[in-house]
């Protein structure tokens, strides 16, 4: 695992498949994503040494994203939260409805998982649920953002006052370039599409994606920019 600040208070984890996000209010920590299985351990000495993790919120239940999710919680006693929509599948209630992939993803997603740890991973037994417009308490106020379509619970995180917008696999830049565009693997590429703008419609000036670069400066003009490949912003 690679750390990276990115800001005094933000620092990037860079995993094998994906990437997770640290965030230092005072010596609170959130922990936007969380890894994969068996992350957990790097995960949770990396917070100790910038905060005390309080939270670990989830952009979406995927593995790259969700697997170390009660590694990290059980080490941390940190809480977990996610969507409402999320939160069965994260809990190991339900199974998370699979990728509708296009053709160009297929060889991708199997080379990711090649890259992931074999067999399952325990689940955290309490998640926290949240919905649309709920702001959670870091970043002088985190708002949710519902984005459905990479899966049916995707959000993304907008913290207005610091300027930083946290984006889960709603967004995604493309590591030849660096382009913004819509995540991949998604459940339901059309809703993906069509929830593409509201992150773009929020002006942050850094942008943290669950696959890519991050975009540290005016980052809403990126975001503007492909949203108007995609659809309406906002």
């Amino acid at each position: 695992m690679d750390v990276i600040e990115l800001l005094p208070r933000l620092r990037l984890l860079r995993f094998p498949v994906g990437q997770a996000y640290l965030w230092r209010d005072g010596d609170g920590l959130t922990l936007v994503d969380a890894g994969p299985a068996g992350a957990g351990a790097n995960v949770a000495a990396s917070a100790e040494s910038f905060g005390r993790l309080r939270r670990v919120v989830l952009t979406h239940f995927h593995e790259y994203h969700a697997g170390g999710a009660q590694e990290v919680a059980a080490l941390t006693g940190a809480e977990v939260v996610a969507h409402v929509f999320e939160a069965p599948v994260v809990r190991g209630e339900v199974p998370g409805p699979p990728p509708a992939f296009e053709d160009w993803e297929r060889p991708l997603h199997e080379d990711a998982v090649r890259r992931l740890p074999r067999g399952g991973f325990d689940r955290p037994a309490r998640v926290t649920e949240v919905a649309d417009g709920d702001v959670l308490d870091f970043g002088g106020g985190a708002r949710v953002v519902h984005a459905p379509g990479h899966t049916d619970g995707s959000i993304a995180l907008s913290l207005p006052s610091r300027g930083v917008l946290f984006t889960g696999d709603a967004v995604a830049a493309s590591p030849a370039g660096g382009a913004v565009m819509p995540g991949g693997f998604n459940v339901d590429r059309q809703r993906a599409v069509a929830s593409f703008g509201r992150p773009a419609g929020l002006d942050p000036e850094v942008a943290c994606f669950g696959h890519g670069d991050p975009v540290t400066v005016r980052a809403g003009e990126a975001l503007r920019e492909s949203a108007r490949t995609y659809g309406p912003v906002g």
